[in-house]
């Protein structure tokens, strides 16, 4: 039976997208809002839920960092997702003078758009951007979204790969309510093939971070990531989101936990999966 997913968008967004790649048969659940995707996983309406993580051109998405730290799910896949940034338009439309969408696509696109002399227009969805202005029927104004969009809006495509820098991808997690169950090809090697993600804060002494990340320098594992975020609790203290190469069943990733934890004051583990590839 086809699992049912939820992402954050309209059809034809970039989260649909990165949702197919992953599950090519799957019943899909388009949300408004990022808070909406997770409440549904949360209350049942979903088995698993597709988010964007970070961008490599502009960074990490704070509103998912934080939802993460709130929630119980797992973290059971990663998706790397190619951007290729479409300007579409109604296919009467004419004096084009704005253009709606995401603000990190808009700021993808900063140099197409300064260039054009067209005014952005920041909304919550590349894909709803396109919806919104074919349902309004609006003349003077496009959407940067996919190409996929594009079709389903049955509009027309002015400009393909208008992103600023071609190498455009997005990150996505794959998280579920439940702990994916492990079989035979997910079994973890010498742990080049998976990642773990966790969430720790540290005590305020001299030294703290240095002594927590030296717990995986001598043990040989690879930090793919890190990234800090405000505790929101008391000023000027941080959650660090650390990404590393191992899967928990790996001894040297057991041995690291285990080192790191009297020296946390909190830790949280997301969740091991398979590292994603590139397409």
């Amino acid at each position: 039976m086809a699992p049912k997913v939820a992402f954050q968008g309209e059809r034809g967004a970039y989260g649909e997208m990165a949702t197919l790649q992953y599950f090519p048969d799957v019943k899909l659940l388009p949300l408004k809002s990022f808070q909406d995707v997770f409440d549904a996983a949360e209350n049942g309406k979903v088995e698993y839920i597709v988010v964007p993580l970070e961008n490599s051109i502009e960074g990490s998405i704070n509103e998912i960092y934080d939802l993460l730290l709130q929630t119980k799910m797992n973290v059971v896949g990663e998706i790397y997702q190619r951007v290729r940034h479409c300007l579409i338009a109604n296919r009467d439309a004419k004096m084009i003078r704005y253009v709606y969408s995401h603000p990190q696509a808009l700021a993808q696109c900063r140099a197409y758009l300064q260039n054009k002399g067209l005014k952005p227009m920041p909304t919550y969805d590349t894909a709803g951007a396109a919806k919104m202005i074919k349902e309004n029927k609006m003349a003077d104004s496009t959407a940067i979204a996919s190409k996929r969009a594009a079709e389903l809006y049955d509009m027309e495509i002015l400009d393909e790969g208008i992103e600023d820098r071609k190498n455009n991808y997005t990150r996505f997690f794959v998280l579920s309510p439940k702990k994916k169950k492990s079989g035979k090809s997910d079994l973890p090697d010498s742990g080049h093939h998976h990642k773990t993600s966790i969430i720790f804060s540290v005590r305020h002494v001299p030294g703290a971070l240095f002594g927590i990340l030296g717990e995986f320098a001598i043990r040989k594992i690879n930090l793919t990531k890190i990234e800090s975020r405000p505790t929101k609790e008391t000023p000027w203290e941080y959650n660090f989101y650390v990404d590393f190469e191992g899967h928990l069943q790996n001894k040297a990733v057991c041995e690291a936990l285990l080192s790191i934890k009297p020296k946390t004051s909190y830790i949280k583990i997301l969740g091991s999966y398979k590292k994603a590839e590139f397409h």
